[in-house]
């Protein structure tokens, strides 16, 4: 009878030091899913079918360089191994970035200022990418244990959610603060960018330099480039974790665009500087709405960590999926003015975000064993290469098609110094369509992607057998010599 070894747990240092290198991941991420788009429309000038331009631009870009810096990342050796390197010689480049990324020049002409923002939006990515592919593939290096990856995944989930609550705060009363001090919201996204950027590149810098990797000769293996991507997608798990994945932050991607219209134009009644008085604070309807929400996010890491372990991953996912489909559909019922019921929306969707947030990335990380299984090799930068290519191409296609529906819909950008504004009905009525049954839509599939995953607790802990059997046989059959 094969006796079955319990990996080491890991240290409590090293769980918060892994999961702080998503806060930086996560503010500059949240920052561009939700501002960017109204940035591009209502700050630099863009008509918006046009600004929807530049982010299909990334998507091409997105399909090149994912993939292959993930493969170079599982070639690459080092006497700092094959994922810290990214972290050590990316982490500051990638802070500096993100100021350019809002720093869009007052240009008259429509078409320079598409390839102005066009080029710092893949600048931006391309540095993105140099960190994000190796930051989330040390997540199956670090540990093989079914549970210790739900807990090292729900550290990284709170500073995630940590440091996409501190942007979606801060970034409104930062411009705000700004304009009061009598300068333009271009100067007020390039101090955010500047602040944000900045404070995130640091701890995936300490990353670097203090996290060992743990690789075996077997690991450093990999496959020319189609072939693995062939490989990845002969992956059957592979195929239902990314189409979970994609349909997952599509749907966080549909909120973070659309709601910052949807509550200036629709609850907010067109007042470009309405505020929601809370305890004591007077408060964006941005920071108030995605506050809220962020909060009882990071309340919930909890919950759902322990429903996973009580369950399983993709139950407990399911579970968090239905409850936010429900609140998707009652944001339509959402009218102007309705300031209380929009904040009581606020926390019921967060539960549901909770879940979103935090499973996703544990139940993908154990495709990895079914493919050593299935090919006796260790390719984690491959498969989250290809996980960020699909992460990044659903949100720049969110911002794209979004653009394109509201310049259909009579979407008009305010003029400069305007503080009161109303849209049509027509573009009105698209935005409550996105933000409501839209994402509603793309978060039934995730129900249904989560149902049919093949991969419980029950089944990866055979795998996990059976890749213990193997390792055993080959310590067996190589003897040392001398």
């Amino acid at each position: 009878m094969t006796k079955t070894v319990t990996p080491a747990r890991l240290p409590f240092w090293l769980k918060l030091l892994y999961g702080s290198g998503d806060w930086g991941i996560s503010s500059v991420g949240m920052m561009r899913s939700i501002f960017y788009a109204i940035y591009l429309t209502d700050v630099v000038g863009l008509e918006p079918r046009l600004a929807s331009f530049g982010a299909l631009a990334g998507i091409v870009w997105d399909a090149v360089n994912d993939p292959i810096i993930g493969i170079i990342s599982d070639r690459l050796q080092t006497r700092w191994g094959r994922r810290r390197p990214f972290l050590i010689w990316f982490a500051i480049p990638f802070g500096l970035s993100f100021i350019m990324l809002w720093s869009a020049p007052d240009w008259d002409s429509q078409a320079a200022l598409l390839t102005y923002v066009t080029l710092s939006f893949m600048l931006a990515d391309t540095l993105q990418t140099l960190i994000s592919v190796p930051f989330y593939s040390l997540t199956p290096e670090l540990t093989p244990d079914y549970d210790e990856r739900t807990t090292l995944t729900s550290f990284r989930s709170f500073f995630q959610l940590t440091g996409a609550l501190s942007v979606v705060i801060a970034a409104p009363l930062i411009v705000d603060m700004v304009l009061a001090s009598g300068g333009t919201q271009q100067q007020g996204f390039m101090l955010v960018g500047a602040i944000f950027g900045g404070i995130g590149a640091v701890p995936l810098l300490l990353l670097g330099i203090l996290v060992r990797e743990t690789s075996t000769p077997e690991q450093q293996q990999s496959l020319p480039f189609r072939e693995a991507l062939s490989a990845a997608w002969e992956n059957i798990p592979f195929r239902f974790a990314v189409g979970i994945h994609m349909l997952n932050w599509s749907a966080v991607d549909m909120v973070a665009v659309t709601f910052p219209y949807f509550l200036l134009y629709w609850v907010a009644k067109g007042d470009l500087l309405a505020k929601v008085h809370i305890l004591g604070f007077d408060l964006a309807y941005e920071s108030a709405f995605f506050g809220i929400l962020m909060s009882v996010c990071i309340l919930f890491i909890p919950f759902w960590l322990w429903m996973a372990r009580w369950r399983n991953k993709k139950e407990a996912y399911m579970l968090g999926m239905i409850l936010w489909v429900s609140v998707a559909f009652m944001m339509y019922t959402i009218q102007p003015g309705q300031t209380n019921y929009l904040l009581v929306i606020a926390a019921l969707a967060g539960i549901g975000v909770s879940a979103a947030y935090t499973l996703p990335d544990s139940i993908f990380a154990d495709v990895i064993e079914w493919d050593e299984l299935r090919t006796r090799r260790r390719r984690e930068g491959i498969f989250y290469g290809v996980r960020t290519l699909i992460r990044k191409l659903t949100g720049a296609l969110v911002i794209f098609i979004t653009l394109q529906l509201l310049g259909w819909s009579g979407y008009v950008s305010p003029p400069d110094g305007t503080l009161q504004f109303s849209q049509s009905a027509s573009a009105l009525q698209m935005i409550r369509l996105l933000v409501s049954p839209f994402g509603a839509t793309i978060l039934s599939g995730t129900i249904i992607l989560a149902w049919l995953f093949p991969l419980s607790r029950e089944q990866y802990q055979k795998i996990q057998r059976l890749l213990e059997q193997r390792r055993g046989r080959m310590n067996n059959t190589v003897k040392p010599t001398g």
